[in-house]
Formats: C-alpha cells, structure tokens, sequence
C-alpha cells in the first residue's frame, strides 16, 4: 500500500508531541474542529464546499496557543467532505508542525474491522491519535496500537447526561467492585496499555469523576471536552485532572469556532482560545 509522506516520517511518538506543544504554547487547550456550515458566516455562503476554509482559518488563528487540534470525522463525512479533512490535516502539519492531531472518531469494531480503521485514521488521514469506544474489548483495540508511537484515547466517563445508563453502574452488587468507568480506567492503565499508547476521553461536566479517574490512572493523558458551551468548570477540570506525570488536553469546539459569524470569525476565534488557555492556567 502507498502510504502519504507524512505516514514514513514520525518526527515523534504522540506523547513527546503533545508535551512539546503543551510547553512551546503554553496551553492545555485543544481545539475542536467540528464545521457545520449553516453556523459558517455569511461571507462563505454557508456552503459544505468551504469547509476547508473555514477550518483552516480557525487553525491559522489559533495554531500557537493550543495543545492539540481535534477534527471530528463526522462533520467532514456527512456533508463528503473527507478530502478537505485530508487537506486540512496536511494544512496542519504546514503551519503547526508539532502540534498533534487527534481523530475524534470514536470507532469500536472486532478486530478486522478496527484494522480498516486503524488504516483510515493513521494511513489515509496521518492523525496522531484517534479516539476509540472500548465497549467491544481488548481486540477492538489491538490493531491502533500496532502503530508506534500514535495515541489511542479510550470513552471512559463522557459528558453527555446519558454516559450514565452504561459507565456509571457498579460492575457488582458487592461492595466495592468499581463501576463502568473505573474498570476501564483500570484496564488502561494496565494490562491494555502495551506500548503506553493509552489515553482516556473523560467529561469537564464531572469534576469529581476526572479526579476518580486520575487516581486510577496516574499518567495516562486524559482527553476532556466540555469546557465552554457545554459547560464544564475549567478551573475545576484543571485541579481534578492534571498532575506532574498526567497531561490532560482540554477540548473545546463550539466556544470558539463560532465565537463570531461575521468576517472576523477567525479573529474572535484567536480571542475565544487565548481567553480559554487563560482560565485553564490560573
């Protein structure tokens, strides 16, 4: 298979990315790409065709005051617009080369399959990490971790209300047997994190929850989206989740792509970060 030049050329493992950006910018923040052209402003027509556009806008406003960027597949797959997700990751790699990319895919597939998905996500895309629903087991995970160095974040304790119907219940009516998510953290932690590729996705909406999950997994990076439209308490996020030896990367999509629909869009967007890198240090 003929694999993008970006693929052959690893210029780090995901973890020495990630803290090289973390320290270069100063920041916790990720940002989320998630385009939705009828929130684009009016000046691009509101049309999937500038998709690109606006991404890369965003990413050339706020490429120097973020951890991570993290496009999500779905937005780009729903309106056919994978080729500008190929373009936009190249884009990336240009003007912010050491920022890493995560893949918001949440794929969980038996093995076969994740190995398809391994190769959408590593090979066609070139994402540094990609994110991964853990409900179908270790061999549904397997196949992402075959690729040195790139990063696996692991659903643990999502944001949204429903993340309650499966991860929150106790594993057994015995005391003290972990629930859902604490399992996972456990599994992570351990015996699944063969080549220390592990993260976990875990929601700014339960504070209390981060810190639960960083006591059980003391170094993992952990994955938070839910600060800002959604919610979450960034300062609160900060002291239940980051230690010395676990990074977190803090997400946010919607407080900042569309912090303004006007022609300034990738200027508020620029101010939107810098405000939300701001609370997540102090």
């Amino acid at each position: 298979m003929l694999r993008p030049a970006h693929f052959l050329q690893w210029a780090m493992i995901f973890s020495e990315q990630l803290a090289q950006a973390t320290h270069t910018n100063q920041s916790l923040l990720c940002v989320g790409l998630d385009p939705e052209p009828r929130k684009f402003p009016a000046h691009l027509g509101q049309n999937a065709t500038h998709i690109f556009d606006f991404c890369a806008s965003i990413v050339d406003a706020t490429h120097d005051v973020v951890c991570a960027f993290k496009p999500q597949i779905a937005y780009f797959a729903a309106h056919r617009a994978e080729i500008q997700l190929e373009r936009l990751i190249a884009h990336i790699r240009n003007v912010a080369p050491t920022v890493p990319i995560i893949l918001d895919a949440k794929r969980g597939d038996i093995g076969s399959t994740a190995e398809q998905y391994a190769i959408e996500a590593f090979e066609r895309y070139g994402a540094d990490a990609v994110t991964l629903s853990p409900f179908m087991g270790f061999d549904s995970v397997a196949p992402y971790l075959k690729y040195h160095g790139k990063g696996a974040f692991l659903l643990c304790r999502t944001s949204n209300p429903g993340g309650d119907d499966l991860q929150n219940q106790h594993l057994s009516d015995v005391a003290g047997h972990p629930r859902l998510f604490e399992h996972i953290a456990q599994l992570a932690q351990g015996p699944w994190n063969l080549n220390g590729q592990l993260g976990l996705v875990v929601g700014a909406t339960y504070p209390e929850e981060i810190a639960r999950v960083r006591a059980i997994a003391h170094n993992l990076p952990l994955l938070i989206p839910g600060v800002g439209t959604q919610g979450g308490d960034a300062k609160a996020t900060v002291k239940a989740g980051l230690t010395p030896t676990g990074p977190i990367i803090v997400n946010a999509s919607r407080a900042v792509l569309y912090a303004s629909q006007g022609t300034d869009f990738a200027q508020a967007a620029r101010l939107a970060a810098l405000s939300l890198r701001h609370e997540l240090q102090t």
